[in-house]
């Protein structure tokens, strides 16, 4: 980190330093919120959690060579500098939003409700063909995560691909106010977070507040076959560049061949632009799923813009690899495992369930509650139950409370399909050994909080 020294990082988040004046301009090495993380010459920033508080660890840290740390309170009787905030999770994003604008890189935010980390991954795989980048890791992609993965740019990065996720109104304000996106890209409009956003249209003019912080040669990248966002045609005077399969937009895929579980080839139609020829790309993805085309669609976009050549996007899209918990495949020698299980919701348990009926032999689908829903949660559930029986799943299994709402929607098809229920992830396990096969393969997917995880572990042990 360059250029964030204790009196520029004092006057970017509006704190009043104490301490030994001659340290002012001393440097930091890093930033981190984690005690166990701090390094030497880092300036730790101390967050008040619901169970835990960062400043019970402020002398730890400076024990350890923190060079300074953030407080919302003074501090008595300490030979150490601090910075005296209001807020301290205020002041990570005012220091980060600081730095991030001080720096000369171009910024991809990409947001949606289902597919924003396979979009971040494959665009990052394209764009690392040419460029030094740096993509956000896990799920950092908050209001905590997203600052700290800008404090991980060095000079180094030419790129920054940021995934941007909220669950309520206003937050993606505040997020795009701390990336500063150039670029932005969103997936798609679907029904994740119903409960704080009310509906499509709430998710819509929450999700484009990305748009808020745009400079005047930014870009914005929209998948022109979701019906809400196509309604989009003009952003601060500047139109969007829609990519799709279904629609005749700019950016289009056709000759789409799906190979089941071994992914699909296509071909990706890139337009001209003012820096390059129109150009025809072939796509050969190697994760399974018909969305996985347009995820190359916007990384291969995205490339074409930043002067990409066709070789490089190519290579680009065959690159990437899956993220574990994101339609990973996994062969145990028993079971093909899909693992999805990082989150859930009703387009994207669709999106699952069509990769596992490409599936050769048995398929099992094991499916977890989908949160966060709102008042049509078990109208939601019962339509994915409806929906893997119809994609001919042979054995379905669902676990948690509003999960027997998939059962009830699966065993009421009159598809004859096998749905069973059970009450806890523990109680599937007991029976587990009884109900799968060899040769099978297996969709696990749930959201997040349901830790299905354990049960993808359970598998690859059990199954080895």
């Amino acid at each position: 980190m360059k250029g964030l020294s204790l009196e520029t990082i004092a006057s970017a988040c509006g704190g009043t330093y104490v301490g030994d004046p001659s340290l002012l301009g001393r440097e930091i090495l890093g930033v981190a919120i984690d005690s166990r993380k701090i390094q030497t010459d880092f300036l730790f920033i101390p967050i008040k959690g619901a169970r835990v508080d960062g400043h019970d660890f402020i002398g730890q840290v400076m024990e350890s060579g923190a060079l300074c740390t953030l407080s919302e309170h003074p501090l008595s009787d300490v030979s150490y500098p601090y910075i005296q905030v209001s807020s301290t999770t205020q002041a990570l994003k005012d220091i980060a939003k600081y730095y991030r604008t001080h720096l000369d890189i171009k910024v991809i935010g990409i947001t949606g409700s289902v597919g924003k980390t396979s979009t971040k991954e494959m665009i990052a795989s394209v764009l690392s063909q040419k460029y030094h980048v740096l993509k956000t890791e896990g799920n950092y992609n908050n209001e905590i995560g997203l600052p700290l993965t800008i404090f991980r740019l060095t000079e180094e990065h030419e790129i920054a691909v940021l995934e941007m996720g909220i669950d309520h109104f206003g937050e993606m304000h505040r997020l795009a106010d701390i990336a500063q996106p150039d670029i932005c890209v969103i997936t798609n409009i679907g029904y994740a977070h119903l409960e704080n956003l009310g509906s499509r249209e709430g998710i819509l003019k929450a999700k484009t507040e990305i748009f808020d912080h745009l400079g005047p040669d930014s870009c914005v990248i929209l998948n022109g076959d979701d019906d809400m966002l196509r309604t989009i045609s003009d952003i601060q005077g500047n139109r969007p560049i829609f990519f799709g399969i279904d629609t005749a937009a700019p950016v289009f895929a056709s000759h789409i061949e799906d190979r089941g579980l071994l992914g699909t080839l296509c071909r990706i139609q890139l337009p001209q632009t003012s820096d390059a020829p129109e150009i025809s790309v072939t796509a050969d993805i190697t994760i399974p799923g018909k969305h996985m085309v347009y995820n190359a669609m916007a990384g291969a976009c995205i490339g074409h813009l930043l002067g990409l050549s066709k070789q490089e996007i190519e290579d680009g899209i065959h690159a990437l690899t899956p993220v574990s918990g994101r339609n990973h495949l996994i062969q145990t020698g028993y079971l093909s495992v899909i693992d999805d299980c990082y989150n859930a919701n009703p387009a994207s348990m669709k999106a699952s369930l069509d990769v596992l009926s490409s599936a050769p032999g048995r398929t099992v689908a094991i499916m977890g509650d989908m949160l966060e829903l709102g008042k049509d949660e078990k109208a939601l559930h019962y339509e994915i139950g409806e929906y893997a029986a119809r994609k001919g799943i042979d054995l379905i299994i669902c676990i948690g409370e509003l999960a027997s709402e998939i059962c009830r929607g699966a065993s009421n098809t009159g598809f004859g399909t096998k749905a069973l229920h059970f009450d806890s992830k523990e109680a599937f396990l007991e029976n587990m050994p009884s109900l799968l096969q060899k040769g099978d393969t297996v969709l696990v997917k749930a959201s997040n909080s349901m830790k299905f995880p354990e049960i993808v572990n359970a598998l690859r042990e059990f199954y080895a």
